[in-house]
């Protein structure tokens, strides 16, 4: 029989009936919590006053919880045989209708600063590792746990109990309509911008946290000339049917002294060569007055290997990303260009991108349900910084070609965990610590979303893997930024 322990129990009156819960938890001493108008200040107070030394914290206001019998035995034992811990979490079985499917959570690591990494649903909490914690921040309404584990990752161990089969300390049961528990308090733009600011606090206790303009260099290529502005560089695999849009997307800019650098990575059986050699000379759709279009062939299919072939070979100033199953507006060149143009720190322009969809039919349509993608969560003041805590910082990307190479150029694969994933924003992290991130807030670029893309359809397995690699790419920033600031 396990101890007595203080329970604290999250739940939503509205939504949930939480008793079937409670009667699992006879026995021991609970406190609920509900979800409307709950404060920090009276979340912190509910920890603050338990008595046992652990306390299991249960988030029962999204779906109905159901804990294994020897749920809370094992938590303890994990908790007495454990040094330094301050949370524990575990891994968990959903019930979705009849479907049980277990859910393997990511062990946890000082990169993990996404705010919607999935720790579960039942911690065990480290009291007088909570007690260090506070304060916490009063303002904070709609992130409260995020903040309660990145606090906690600051005091202690957060430690996993994984899961081979069968191992799941618990059910959650999916509800056919569900929401973030908070979301009902805030908008979207609100909740980004406390969320940002329970990051920022974070980096900041860290020692990891880059003041406006700190580390700022001069580019030493702004006033060097160069053979041509921009190089294109498309890496491809047996994409024939999409190619040629993109090419003339490059064909059509108001700026005309651009190149275009083709780097299949299908071998030379791929069938998107062909196409490409239709705009080189003697193709059928090749015309001198247009920019030159590079083709380079590898057999490997690893994109930062691509991009550096071709950044190699590029004749231009400044790199300029487009996939080759989407397109540049007319403009997106010229406006990158008049960006860098304003100081001389800036080493990489990022612009914004509206949404098409290609239809069966073959017609592009502007999803405008989807507004333009700006990413403007990134500041001048802050975004560096909050950028750690998402994925992505928008499209296109450009940055000065000579830079890249004193950079060390993309990665290859040879991150933890990169599977032709998070190249990007891998160089974005590096390339944002000494230079200046301008931006294009108009719409520069068109994503085209179609059955055959990479985004189409995605498991849980590859997002893990995804969210693995990206957030190695955190951890080793943080460890770069400690090191940056300790020499200040």
């Amino acid at each position: 029989m396990a101890n007595q322990l203080n329970v604290v129990v999250l739940y939503n009156a509205s939504r949930l009936d939480i008793n079937p819960l409670l009667s699992q938890l006879d026995g021991h001493k609970v406190v609920t919590l509900a979800t409307e108008n709950l404060t920090m200040q009276e979340f912190s107070v509910a920890i603050k006053n338990c008595e046992s030394e652990s306390i299991l914290f249960i988030n029962a206001s999204q779906y109905s919880i159901s804990l294994k019998k020897s749920a809370i035995t094992l938590f303890e034992m994990v908790a007495k045989n454990e040094l330094n811990w301050s949370l524990i979490y575990s891994d968990y079985s959903m019930l979705s209708g009849t479907e049980l499917q277990e859910e393997h959570l990511l062990d946890h690591h000082a990169g993990r600063l996404r705010d919607d990494t999935d720790y579960g649903f039942v911690w065990l909490l480290n009291r007088s590792k909570f007690l260090a914690c506070l304060p916490m921040d009063q303002e904070n309404q709609s992130s409260i746990l995020y903040e309660l584990r990145l606090r906690m990752s600051e005091y202690g161990r957060l430690v996993h109990v994984a899961n081979r089969y069968s191992g799941s300390l618990y059910t959650v049961t999916k509800a056919a309509d569900t929401q973030n528990v908070f979301a009902y308090l805030m908008a979207g733009k609100a909740l980004q911008l406390e969320r940002e600011r329970v990051l920022t606090e974070h980096l900041k206790r860290l020692g990891t946290y880059l003041s406006p303009g700190q580390n700022y260099k001069t580019v030493p290529y702004h006033d060097k000339s160069y053979e041509l502005s921009a190089s294109v560089i498309i890496p491809v695999n047996n994409r024939p049917k999409f190619i040629g849009a993109a090419i003339e997307s490059v064909f059509n800019q108001t700026v005309s002294d651009v190149e275009v650098i083709i780097v299949v990575n299908g071998g030379e059986a791929d069938p998107t060569i062909p196409a490409v050699q239709a705009f080189l000379p003697g193709g059928s759709r090749y015309d001198a007055s247009k920019p030159p279009v590079n083709l380079i062939v590898h057999d490997i299919n690893n994109i930062g290997f691509c991009l550096n072939s071709g950044l190699e070979i590029a004749k231009g100033k400044f790199y300029v990303q487009l996939d080759s199953d989407d397109q540049l507006i007319p403009d997106c060149i010229e406006k990158i260009i008049k960006v860098y143009e304003e100081d001389d720190t800036i080493g990489m322009v990022i612009g914004s991108y509206e949404v098409w969809e290609l239809k069966d039919s073959g017609e592009l349509i502007r999803m405008e349900s989807i507004p333009v993608v700006t990413h403007d969560e990134w500041t001048e003041e802050n975004g560096r910084n909050n950028l750690l805590r998402i994925n992505g910082a928008g499209a296109p990307r450009s940055f000065y070609i000579d830079l890249a190479k004193d950079l060390g150029l993309l990665d290859m694969n040879t991150s933890p965990y990169a599977r032709n994933y998070g190249e990007d924003y891998h160089f974005v992290l590096r390339m944002c610590e000494q230079y200046r991130m301008g931006r294009v807030w108009e719409p520069v670029y068109k994503v085209v979303r179609h059955s055959g893309g990479t985004d189409h359809s995605i498991n849980r397995q590859a997002v893990d893997r995804n969210n693995d690699a990206k957030d190695a790419m955190r951890l080793e920033a943080l460890q770069r930024r400690k090191k940056m600031n300790r020499k200040t």
